[in-house]
């Protein structure tokens, strides 16, 4: 179940001694699963970058042609020791990641393996910097957006859900989770209706979007407002990226602790493990591409909102 894998990710997590290892560890019952850690020093501290690879039944990993899922748990840090004690509200994007990752893995040895590879990527650090954000502080990260999405957004991605708690807002009135419109090539495009099919499916209630704005899918770094990093690996992939939030009613510090809530998250991970059964098995789209092909003839390349120097996916 979603949540039994949510509270075994929570509770792997919950600790000032975490690090890539111990998301590692989580995985080594799963032979068939690869898992890698990477440390990456920043001018604020280190993170362990994870990268997590479930490999499908006719997957390019095995030669076969079914498209490739990408799932990023994006967040600053998962805690802001010494400051504050505990996993921090801003962790919930690292934990759904890991979970969904755990789901996966967990279904194969049950023999219900996807038709295609799913990467899950996301990154460790116990002790990250905060950062002053109007109405309510963030998270900062011991690392760069570019650092992120150099390890985060990797080219084999085809389609991207990026995870991120987006509770330190006043424009999403919902506890439980939401989805953003799609974002490919520095367009805003209309939420996809195989999403939000899936979202009535997996939630049981009618789906919950949050507006976002051309800002929001801007590079960080531009002094420019962003509602948070959720739309951040857009700018670094060719691939459509959707915004999977886990949200509140109130405002909630990126940094505030004790405002993880299990069943809110372990939805957010039964959306993406369901997206990824249906795109992998070519079954759900993210957007219409004769919609996208004619805002292309009509207005021309956005591709001037790419960040530089990063290896982007193949167009989809």
């Amino acid at each position: 179940m979603p949540l039994q894998k949510t509270l075994l990710a929570l509770d792997a997590l919950d600790s000032a001694y975490v690090n890539g290892e111990s998301v590692k560890q989580l995985f080594v019952q799963y032979p068939q699963v690869s898992v890698e850690v990477l440390t990456v020093q920043g001018e604020k501290g280190s993170t362990d970058f994870v990268k997590i690879i479930i490999p499908g039944t006719q997957g390019k990993l095995s030669g076969g042609q079914a498209p490739t899922m990408g799932i990023v748990g994006r967040l600053g840090g998962i805690g802001a020791r010494p400051t504050r004690i505990g996993l921090v509200s801003d962790a919930d994007g690292a934990v759904a990641a890991v979970a969904a990752g755990l789901k996966l893995a967990d279904m194969q040895t049950k023999g219900d393996s996807l038709k295609g590879d799913v990467i899950v990527t996301t990154h460790i650090c116990p002790d990250a910097p905060t950062l002053p954000h109007e109405p309510v502080d963030f998270m900062d990260s011991p690392v760069d957006i570019l650092q992120m999405n150099e390890h985060e957004v990797l080219p084999e991605m085809e389609a991207i859900l990026s995870i991120d708690t987006t509770k330190g807002n006043r424009v999403i009135n919902h506890k439980g989770i939401a989805i953003s419109p799609t974002v490919k090539e520095g367009y805003i495009l209309r939420v996809s209706d195989d999403l939000l099919r899936i979202m009535e499916m997996t939630t049981g209630q009618l789906p919950v979007t949050f507006p976002i704005t051309t800002q929001d899918i801007t590079p960080y770094g531009n002094d420019l407002y962003h509602i948070n990093s959720i739309l951040q690996p857009a700018v670094a992939t060719h691939a459509p990226v959707v915004g999977v939030a886990v949200t509140a009613q109130s405002a909630v510090p990126g940094c505030g602790t004790g405002a993880s809530h299990e069943v809110d998250i372990a939805s957010a991970v039964r959306l993406v493990v369901e997206t990824a059964k249906e795109f992998t098995n070519g079954t759900c789209s993210f957007y219409n591409v004769e919609e996208y092909n004619l805002i292309t003839r009509l207005y021309g390349s956005m591709k001037v909102l790419q960040t530089p120097g990063i290896q982007a996916a193949p167009s989809a």
